[in-house]
């Protein structure tokens, strides 16, 4: 099982493998970018922990983190690093 958006640590990159959200938030989700394939990198969290920025496309976008647990992706290796 891939880990959610989530539980990725600050400053990793990763590629998206599956949104599991349904309905309206999914919609969201995929119009802002988060489609399967796509790379994400982790920017920061708020002070608190929630929400979390991400880089997508080259927009910055903060999710909160029940949206977030609702995108499986995996870590991109060294040597595809970035975006």
């Amino acid at each position: 099982m891939a880990p959610s958006l989530n539980k990725i640590p600050i400053g990793q990159v990763c590629r998206i493998k599956e949104v599991t959200a349904s309905g309206i938030l999914r919609r969201r989700l995929l119009d802002l970018g988060f489609v399967p394939g796509g790379s994400v990198f982790i920017v920061r969290r708020a002070p608190l922990g929630d929400p979390t920025a991400y880089l997508v496309r080259g927009a910055l976008i903060a999710l909160r983190e029940e949206e977030a647990a609702t995108i499986d992706c995996r870590v991109k290796e060294e040597e595809d690093a970035f975006c």
